[in-house]
């Protein structure tokens, strides 16, 4: 969620005139033979296009053995084709001016590029070479698994508050592939094998399982033929089936502590809660529940004037830092995570009960009609402010549309946040924020060496 600093009447006018701006931004949508879905989005305001192809496939679709699989096969579709020695493909697009770039979550993987218009027909060509004509050089491998594992030393085990994040997530889940790290545990990227790769390639990576995205100053039915033109011919890949390994019912309050070099305590609650699905819409009794989450985020750590910085860092001072987060978008149901560092000369137990005692006063009274207005105008800002931009327009579609959810649920986003009432938020803090959902990560420092002080080294330069 971004926030913006303006006085309320003009953020409010502001983000009226934007809401009208994107909801009159029509996604026009294609498919091919091969069961390439397209989704183009036009936004004339500057000669850009973004591109962008997201497969069905992420780290919540892999099994023990496996972890992060995903992931490495995301470095590796940079390492060549029988078209294209490996480098070539981001040489070609920097040559014509443009960005390019992957990531990997839990729920997709998505390859994109950013470009003047008329280069569009570059990106086309070569996406559609690598979708199904990767070589995947033993040699290269060799060498791009050793940057995998650096990147997860330096952006994990030396980062001690993403340790405690991926234990956290790896004792709150028990059947839920949630629980495994996008980046994978280190023993499985130990043991894995180019064979591996391919076969992960060859099973995920198709025309039928990915979707193309593009945003920007584009006419949607030359999109469509040029699509049409590089991606239709490739082959359609073998019907895959996904079984959902939802989470079982959790039965008391899980507790773990991790101990690590670190200069500070850090202290996470990640509560478990339900997300945004498809089949909402036809249960009118619940389908609210996750806008009302997303509001109870921004009404806990939604700015200076939310509760943990007005309450626990300025008020009591009894913490250093305080936030709250909720990704109402994903495949499977998550967590809502309150996280924080608590002040010198105070301990994570005087955190963690602060921390509760502001979910027992969400429980037990409605929040005032200036906290929900205000939470309400900065969510919906940042919703509008990411619609502005371009990329942002095309993730969005993106997103919804891999996870499994209609991308025009995008452009209800705001009026379901603004029907949200302070009864609803006061609902879902008492029935989710309770201790059978509830599990507990706390970092005790240890001293620091010279080892955990350590500065990544280097790798792709790529950001994943």
């Amino acid at each position: 969620m971004l926030t913006y600093f303006f006085s309320r009447k003009t953020l409010l006018l502001v983000v009226g005139l934007l809401v009208s701006m994107s909801a009159s931004a029509t996604v026009h949508e294609y498919n091919l033979d091969n069961g390439l879905k397209i989704l183009v989005k036009e936004d004339h305001r500057a000669p850009v296009v973004v591109s962008q192809v997201w497969y069905k496939v992420g780290g919540s679709y892999e099994h023990d053995g496996i972890t992060g699989i995903s992931h490495a096969l995301e470095h590796m579709m940079f390492k060549g084709t029988e078209k294209y020695a490996p480098g070539e493909f981001s040489r070609i697009i920097s040559e014509n001016g443009g960005r390019d770039n992957a990531f990997t979550g839990p729920d997709y993987t998505a390859y994109f590029q950013t470009l003047e218009n008329s280069r569009l027909e570059i990106s086309f060509k070569l996406e559609s070479d690598r979708m199904r004509n990767l070589t995947l050089p033993p040699e290269e491998f060799i060498k791009e698994i050793e940057v995998v594992k650096e990147e997860r030393r330096w952006r994990t085990e030396d980062n001690p508050e993403s340790y405690v994040y991926e234990v956290a997530m790896a004792t709150a889940y028990q059947t839920s592939p949630y629980r495994f790290p996008v980046i994978g545990w280190m023993h499985d990227l130990d043991k894995m094998t180019i064979e591996d790769l391919s076969d992960w390639y060859q099973k995920w990576y198709a025309p039928n399982n990915a979707t193309l995205v593009v945003a920007g100053d584009v006419k949607p039915d030359e999109v469509y033929a040029l699509a049409k033109k590089y991606f239709g011919p490739l082959p359609k890949g073998e019907p895959i089936t996904v079984e959902d390994h939802n989470e079982v019912e959790q039965f008391g309050l899980k507790r773990v502590k991790v101990k690590r070099p670190a200069e500070l305590p850090y202290l996470m609650m990640a509560y478990k809660v339900p997300v945004e699905k498809a089949d909402n819409a036809n249960n009118d009794d619940y389908d609210w529940e996750p806008y009302a989450l997303e509001v109870l985020a921004g009404i806990l750590s939604g700015g200076n004037a939310a509760r943990f910085s007005s309450r626990l860092v300025r008020g009591s001072e009894i913490a250093a830092s305080a936030s709250a987060s909720y990704r109402m978008a994903s495949r499977l149901d998550n967590v809502f995570m309150l996280s924080g560092t608590p002040s010198a000369g105070k301990s994570v137990k005087e955190l963690e009960l602060a921390l509760r005692q502001e979910i027992i006063d969400l429980q037990t009274k409605p929040v005032t009609e200036e906290e929900l207005q205000r939470v309400k105008a900065q969510v919906i800002s940042g919703d509008v402010y990411e619609k502005d931009s371009v990329f942002y327009q095309a993730m969005i579609v993106g997103i919804l549309e891999t996870i499994g959810l209609p991308y025009q649920l995008a452009d209800s986003y705001v009026e379901r946040v603004k029907a949200i009432t302070a009864e609803q938020v006061k609902a879902v803090a008492e029935k989710y924020f309770i201790d059978d959902r509830l599990t507990i990560a706390e970092l005790e420092p240890l001293p620091l060496s010279a080892k955990s002080l350590r500065r990544p080294a280097g790798g792709s330069g790529r950001v994943h």
